[in-house]
C-alpha cells in the first residue's frame, strides 16, 4: 500500500491528537505479542526438557529380538504349503533370545548418514543382594564410551567416575534409588544373581541419578564384555542396539529403511512412547490457542479504538471527501494508523516478550534435574508473533476504515 504524504500526515495527526488512545492500542498489541512469545517459548522449553529427560535413557530407535506373536507354534515344517509337523506347546521349543553377531548390524548402521550415534546393550534381569536385602532389577552391560555419547549418562553420575567402569572388571554403577534400597555406598560390595543362578560379587564404583525413578530404582551398569562373561555369551551377543538420529522427529522413514536390512524388531521412540509425543503436541496446541486468543482480544481493543476514532472524526472525514479525497484515501489514512500501531506494538512486544522470557528463565525451580523454569528461545516464535500482530491490527483497522470510506459527506455536513 503506497501512502501519499498528505494521507500520512493526516494519519499522524489522528494518532498524535489522541495520544492516550494511541498508547492504549499500542500496549494492547505489545501485550498480545509478548504473551505469544512467552507462552510459546515456555511450552517449547517444557517440551524440550521433558523430551531431554526421556531421552536420557531412551534411544530414538531400538533394535531387539522380539518374542514371536504366535508362540504356540514356534516350529513348522512345510512341504507344498502343507504343515507336516506342528508343535503346539511353547514350552517345548524356546525361541532364540537376543541378537547374535551384532557387529554385522552395527557396521551396516554406520553407513547410514542420518544416524548420529549407536550403542549396543546387554540387559539381564537379575537380583541384587546386600546381606538379607534382595531387590529385583536390570543389569545393563554397556559400551562405556558410546553409551555416554548417546545418552550423556556420565553427567548423571553423582558419586564416583563414569569412565572407571571401563577399567575395572568387578566395577558396577548403581542407580541412586537401587543403592538406597540396598543401603549401599561407594566402595561397598553387592552380589548379583542371574535368573539361571549365576552369582558374582561386584564393587560399587559409582552412583547414577537420572531423576527417572523407573531407571534409578532398578538399573545398574557394568561393561558389556563382562556382562557377556557373566551369562557365558559370545563376543557378538547383545539384547539391544540403541540408535540416535540427527532429528528425533524423523524416525519413521529411517526405521522403515532399517527394517529392510535386519530381521530383528526395529522400534522408533514414538511407537514405544506415544504418550510423550501426544503430551508435547497437546501442550503446543494449548500454547498456540492461548496466544492467538490474546492476540484476538488485542485486535478487538484496536478495533474499538479505531471505531471510536472514526466516529469522532466523522465530520473531518466528510470535509476531506468534500475536498476531493476518495474512499481509497480514507481507507489508506485509517489503515496507516493501524499499521503504525501494529509495527510499534510489535517491536515493543518482541522486546518485552524476550525480557519476560529471560526473567522467567531465571526463576528458581528445583525439581528433577531442573534448577530454573525452562525457556527455549526460537527466532521463529518472534517472527510469527510479529506477523500475527500485524495481521490482527490490519484486520482491526480495515473494518473501521471501510466504514469511514463509505461516509456520505453531504448527509454529515447537513447534520
Amino acid at each position: 500500500m503506497i501512502v501519499s504524504k498528505t494521507n500520512y500526515k493526516i494519519a499522524n495527526a489522528h494518532l498524535t491528537s489522541r495520544l492516550k488512545q494511541t498508547l492504549v492500542a499500542i500496549l494492547s498489541v505489545t501485550f498480545g505479542i509478548s504473551m505469544y512469545i512467552f507462552m510459546n517459548s515456555f511450552m517449547t522449553g517444557v517440551n524440550d526438557t521433558q523430551t531431554g529427560l526421556a531421552f536420557s535413557t531412551l534411544a530414538h530407535i531400538r533394535i531387539y529380538n522380539d518374542i514371536p506373536k504366535d508362540n504356540t507354534n514356534l516350529f513348522k515344517n512345510k512341504v507344498d504349503d502343507e504343515t507336516l509337523v506342528k508343535v503346539r506347546n511353547p514350552k517345548i521349543i524356546q525361541y532364540t533370545e537376543g541378537i547374535k553377531n551384532s557387529e554385522k548390524i552395527l557396521n551396516m548402521l554406520d553407513t547410514i548418514p542420518e544416524i548420529s550415534g549407536i550403542t549396543p546393550q546387554l540387559n539381564i534381569n537379575v537380583f541384587f543382594r546386600n546381606g538379607a536385602t534382595k531387590v529385583n532389577g536390570m543389569l545393563s552391560g554397556i559400551d562405556v564410551v558410546h553409551e555416554d555419547q548417546l545418552f550423556g549418562t556420565a553427567q548423571y553420575v553423582i558419586e564416583g567416575n563414569w569412565i572407571d567402569l571401563d577399567r575395572r572388571s568387578d566395577g558396577i554403577l548403581l542407580g541412586s534409588g537401587l543403592a538406597k534400597k540396598l543401603s549401599l555406598r561407594l566402595n561397598d560390595n553387592v552380589i548379583v544373581t542371574t535368573e539361571e543362578g549365576i552369582t558374582k560379587n561386584y564393587k560399587v564404583i559409582g552412583i547414577v541419578e537420572t531423576t527417572l525413578a523407573s531407571v534409578d530404582n532398578t538399573r545398574a551398569y557394568i561393561r558389556i564384555g563382562f556382562a557377556r562373561q557373566l551369562i557365558s555369551k559370545n563376543i557378538g551377543y547383545v539384547t539391544d542396539i540403541q540408535i540416535n538420529v540427527k532429528d528425533y522427529n524423523n524416525t519413521a522413514a529411517l526405521s522403515e529403511q532399517i527394517r529392510q536390512m535386519t530381521p530383528y524388531k526395529v522400534e522408533p521412540w514414538q511407537e514405544a512412547n506415544g504418550q510423550l509425543e501426544a503430551a508435547n503436541k497437546l501442550r503446543n496446541i494449548i500454547a498456540i490457542a492461548v496466544s492467538l486468543t490474546i492476540l484476538i482480544v488485542a485486535g478487538f481493543g484496536i478495533y474499538n479504538i479505531m471505531n471510536m476514532t472514526v466516529n469522532e472524526k466523522i465530520r473531518e472525514i466528510a470535509i476531506l471527501k468534500a475536498m476531493g479525497f476518495d474512499g481509497k484515501d480514507i481507507i489508506q489514512i485509517f489503515l496507516t494508523q493501524s499499521i503504525i500501531i501494529g509495527i510499534l506494538g510489535g517491536i515493543a512486544g518482541i522486546v518485552f516478550g524476550y525480557l519476560v522470557s529471560v526473567v522467567v528463565n531465571h526463576i528458581p525451580f528445583k525439581i528433577a534435574s531442573l534448577e530454573t523454569l525452562p525457556i527455549t528461545y526460537r527466532s521463529s516464535d518472534y517472527v510469527m508473533a510479529f506477523v500475527f500482530g500485524l495481521i490482527t491490527t490490519f484486520i482491526a483497522g480495515y473494518l473501521p476504515a471501510k466504514k469511514a470510506s463509505q461516509v456520505d459527506p453531504v448527509e454529515i455536513i447537513r447534520g
